[in-house]
């Protein structure tokens, strides 16, 4: 480990810190908004990724750590911690969230090449930054709802995660190129279909369970994306 992913390590776990205390004391009086709010915040370490000498790291020291302390979070805790963030909404969709985080990590730049980072950042965006605004715009404007397989989806918040995913999506291909990394050329079409997948793959999940679903079909559908087109 590098003396640079040591000070890159601190300000991640500082980053972190600050937005869950933001959430808990501040936000707590809004629990949903304040869940969502740690949803999109934490993030953005998405940004930080790059900066690490090693992709190791990333899961060693950052989401896996957090993968465990979530856990402890949740309803199915040997030890019972009482907070708003994770008692706002599904007891394992922020357990889910960075548990599949630490999947791909292991996948993908560990296990296949450390250039593929930069899949794990583009199927983190739906995750993040799509459902997390599908959330808070269909709660505000979302008055025409549907239902597939049990789930209430409002068609605002699924045209939010749709338009929010693919403008972001762009935003992270066009970041981690200019990080040094190769990625295929870019197509629009192609991230616009892949941002449309997972829009879906989101409609038809439920329970939390989107936390798991939406970024593996999006990690799978980029990976194919860079290996055979």
């Amino acid at each position: 480990m590098l003396f640079s992913d040591i000070i890159a390590l601190v300000i991640v776990y500082l980053y972190v810190v600050v937005i869950f205390l933001l959430a808990e004391k501040v936000l707590k009086s809004k629990p949903e908004v304040s869940r969502k709010f740690v949803h999109i915040m934490v993030g953005n370490m998405i940004f930080a990724m790059p900066f690490f000498s090693d992709p190791s790291i990333l899961l060693w020291f950052i989401t896996l750590p957090i993968t465990i302390a979530l856990f402890f979070l949740t309803e199915y805790s040997p030890i019972t911690i009482h907070n708003s963030v994770t008692e706002s909404g599904h007891a394992l969709g922020l357990f889910f969230y960075a548990g599949i985080w630490s999947v791909l990590l292991l996948i993908f730049p560990i296990l296949i090449d450390p250039n593929l980072l930069w899949i794990v950042a583009l199927a983190i965006v739906p995750l993040v930054y799509g459902d997390g605004f599908a959330a808070l715009v269909g709660a505000k404007w979302g008055r025409i709802k549907y239902h597939i397989f049990g789930g209430e989806k409002t068609l605002a918040g699924s045209l939010a995660m749709l338009s929010v995913t693919a403008v972001l999506s762009v935003f992270v291909w066009v970041f981690y190129t200019a990080m040094g990394y190769t990625l295929p050329e870019l197509n629009f079409w192609y991230i616009l279909i892949i941002s449309a997948i997972a829009t879906v793959a989101e409609a038809i999940s439920y329970g939390g369970i989107d936390n798991l679903t939406v970024p593996s079909v999006t990690a799978i559908l980029y990976y194919l994306v860079a290996t055979i087109l």
